[in-house]
């Protein structure tokens, strides 16, 4: 599966990696160079959560960790699929 919040779309970012030598000018040296550039990439901080949806089903999703700290949907309680289970039976 996709490293791919599954609400907020946020994806891995891909930039460079710069390595320097030498002294900044501003801190009394005679300036940087650059030495290598490599690519690199950022993953989103993504969480394994068991969320319920409108109809009240539960399913696993993958969310990153802003949508949680916001609390930007309902997280289903533990052990709720067994007890939705037994209260379809009746």
């Amino acid at each position: 599966m996709a490293r791919v919040c599954e609400y907020s779309g946020k994806r891995p970012q891909v930039g460079n990696r710069v390595v320097r030598r030498g002294k900044a000018k501003r801190e009394g040296g005679i300036g940087q160079n650059v030495t290598g550039i490599s690519k690199r990439r950022w993953k989103p901080n993504l969480q394994t959560v068991r969320v319920v949806d409108e109809n009240g089903r539960v399913h696993r999703v993958k969310v990153c960790a802003r949508y949680l700290k916001a609390g930007k949907f309902v997280k289903a309680p533990r052990g709720s699929h067994a007890a939705w289970k037994a209260g379809a039976d009746k």
